[in-house]
């Protein structure tokens, strides 16, 4: 197919390359020309360019007003993507942007997937990405070749905006682990006890769990550098207390997380790893 990809971070980027290996054309647009070095694709001189050129884009941007500016805006995709073309939007945003701009692009016959994904940089690195998919399943089967070459569980959620909802669900429990894990590492500190030992008890019994492989190891080890950086989660859960609050469901455990996220955010900490919720207790 011929696909175009705007957002060429750290997850686009093996993303995009990901689709090209597959065999498929590959057409690019970046806010920031120097990550466009050395990707074998067509540079194309606005979101409108490469809509004219795919028959299927994929945006990896941050957040929902910079997707809705790069859908919707001036010589934004929605004045160049033909009826009939596809946009998948693999960003975290609002399950409400996801909605509004399917509806938008509706209007020109252009289809819109919401298909967030889990599993960080190193999961778009070896293409094992979770993808919470939201929208209309005929047009998910004409984009699922391309998603296969992105991740191993692909999920039809529901309509557009589900994919978002799913997304926020999956962040709820992460970063609330990972809140989990920084606390059971800091009693271990406090009580006396070596974290190693208390975190390779617990990864043997009904404890265990990614997180605890991964973001306790990183505490243990006192790595706080970014893996994810915690802006973004905090991001996150600005999304999920907002999507609560619209549905009024009552989220007292996200909430404190939410908390946790601001405190690490004050102090300075939101370019290093989520891991770092453990210095926020450590401030205490």
């Amino acid at each position: 197919m011929r696909t175009g990809f705007i957002g060429l971070g750290a997850m686009g980027r093996p993303m995009a390359l990901h689709v090209h290996r597959a065999g498929h054309e590959l057409a690019v647009w970046a806010r920031r020309p120097e990550s466009l070095v050395d990707l074998p694709a067509r540079i194309c001189a606005s979101p409108a360019d490469l809509g004219r050129c795919c028959e299927v884009v994929f945006t990896v941007i941050t957040s929902s007003p910079d997707v809705e500016g790069v859908a919707l805006g001036k010589d934004g995709l929605s004045d160049g993507m033909a009826p009939g073309s596809v946009l998948v939007d693999c960003s975290t945003i609002a399950p409400e942007s996801a909605r509004r701009i399917a509806g938008r692009l509706a209007e020109k016959g252009i289809h819109f997937i919401d298909a967030p994904v889990s599993g960080g940089e190193q999961g778009a690195i070896d293409a094992t990405l979770a993808i919470m998919a939201g929208g209309d399943a005929t047009v998910l089967e004409r984009v699922r070749p391309l998603l296969e070459c992105l991740g191993k569980r692909i999920v039809h959620v529901g309509p557009n905006g589900a994919g978002q909802v799913a997304k926020a669900c999956n962040q709820m429990i992460m970063v609330a682990a990972i809140e989990a894990a920084a606390e059971a590492m800091r009693l271990a500190a406090g009580a006396g006890v070596d974290c190693a030992k208390v975190r390779q008890a617990l990864a043997g019994g009904s404890a265990a769990s990614r997180v605890l492989d991964v973001m306790g190891e990183r505490m243990v080890r006192r790595d706080f550098s970014a893996g994810i950086e915690a802006r973004l989660h905090h991001k996150d859960f600005g999304l999920v207390l907002e999507a609560a609050r619209r549905s009024g469901v009552p989220t007292p455990l996200a909430a404190v997380v939410a908390q946790q996220l601001n405190a690490l955010m004050a102090q300075g900490w939101g370019r290093d790893d989520t891991s770092s919720l453990l210095r926020v207790l450590e401030q205490a």
